[in-house]
């Protein structure tokens, strides 16, 4: 359900200090960026920054970049963020938020931003067939990401969708992913490192199992950072 537009969250996103504007423009240079030299982890779908918000406290050390297509959707991340980050007394150091179209990552990022770690949290089905090309582990879309993740970089995926399950575990094998963990009911397994993102509460309540798959790339081609 696409969020009712904010008023208030173009005015709070252009004066806030970790909002890229142009994200294009920092194709290429996404690591000089940061004011720390960690690596670059993506959330791709960033929604409200629940998870985002969570992760990155958690590893002061990685830099993350959250990514969603709605400035509205991130005017409330941004919201989400400065919450948490002050509950802890710390300052928003490690994130960075762009607004910018999934399906044409490469015109922001390209091989040289080197990211270790892609996030696909509770994406948009497409349960159609003839939407199956939109959805964010479609095979176009993991062949873009190959093109920007370093050699080992790994994909972290999580679904209430049995269906966007089974299809993204075949597009991880059909373009060359290794499958390190995968499971059909997440909390069942209780991965020690899994973060729950707004969608994951709601759906867990809902008595609707996790679905859940860790893949890695590996690509000698890549520019290591």
């Amino acid at each position: 359900m696409r969020m009712r537009k904010k008023k208030w969250a173009r005015p709070e996103l252009a004066r806030c200090p970790y909002f890229v504007d142009d994200p294009r423009a920092q194709r290429g240079k996404w690591h000089g960026w940061f004011r720390g030299e960690g690596p670059l982890y993506l959330e791709l779908g960033c929604g409200k920054g629940v998870f985002l918000a969570e992760i990155a406290l958690r590893s002061p050390r990685i830099n993350f970049l959250g990514v969603d297509l709605s400035r509205d959707v991130l005017g409330v991340a941004r919201r989400n963020i400065e919450k948490a980050y002050a509950a802890q007394n710390r300052p928003v150091d490690n994130i960075a938020l762009a607004a910018h179209n999934i399906e044409q990552i490469l015109l922001m990022m390209d091989r040289n931003d080197a990211a270790e770690r892609i996030y696909i949290n509770f994406c948009n089905p497409w349960p159609k067939e003839k939407h199956h090309k939109r959805r964010l582990t479609h095979p176009r879309q993991l062949r873009s990401y190959q093109e920007l993740l370093a050699p080992g970089g790994e994909i972290h995926f999580k679904t209430d969708d049995d269906d966007l399950y089974r299809a993204t575990l075949r597009y991880f094998r059909e373009c060359g992913f290794e499958i390190l963990r995968q499971t059909e009911d997440l909390h069942a397994e209780s991965w020690m490192d899994n973060i729950e993102s707004e969608h994951e509460l709601m759906f867990a309540a809902q008595g609707i199992p996790i679905k859940a798959a860790v893949a890695r790339w590996e690509n000698a081609n890549a520019v290591s950072t």
